[in-house]
């Protein structure tokens, strides 16, 4: 009951603050460079649906859930599709420009699906960090063009000699669209 009144309290708070809501869809591409003496990469598309809470010219804390297409074999024969969950502060200027420029920073975590013999899937931890523009079209809506860099840590992966650990940089630039409410 107290979870259900505290609900219904941040949900009021949120409509007569006037609450600067917005959610979101991006779609990209990545490129993503293994470190520690392996040298194997991965690029591909990638989309994102984002919901936050802030304003376009000041600060915001944004979730997103990331599904990136991965057409690589690193960890398997058949790696297939990677999700996460992302967590970013964001820090955008108005300087009265057609444009505002923004910088965010956070952290993440997901599964990379993977096919081998003791494993289905793989979990990563992530660092993000990154740069753009919103473009804002009226007060409900904007595009945005940015630049997004994460330091990936993966699951060790257990083979019959020893446990492999990855780290990897990935490096992704992306287009998207979000509605303000």
């Amino acid at each position: 009951m107290k979870k259900i009144i505290l609900f219904l309290l941040l949900i009021s708070s949120f409509l007569y603050a006037e609450a600067k809501l917005y959610t979101g869809f991006s779609y990209g591409i990545y490129d993503e460079n293994f470190i520690e003496g392996n040298k194997a990469q991965s690029s591909s598309s990638f989309m994102k649906i984002k919901a936050g809470y802030g304003d376009i010219d000041a600060y915001a804390i944004e979730f997103s859930i990331d599904k990136l297409k991965n057409e690589s074999n690193i960890f398997s024969a058949n790696d297939s599709e990677k999700i996460g969950l992302n967590v970013e502060l964001i820090k955008a200027f108005d300087f009265n420009l057609f444009a505002n420029p923004f910088f965010k920073a956070g952290f993440g975590a997901g599964y990379l699906k993977i096919d081998r013999a003791t494993q289905d899937t793989l979990n990563y931890g992530s660092f993000n960090l990154g740069v753009g523009f919103f473009i804002p079209v009226n007060p409900h809506f904007d595009f945005e063009l940015a630049y997004d860099y994460k330091y990936m840590t993966y699951e060790a992966i257990d083979t019959i000699a020893r446990q492999i650990s990855y780290k990897s940089n990935l490096n992704s630039a992306y287009f998207g669209f979000n509605v303000r409410f």
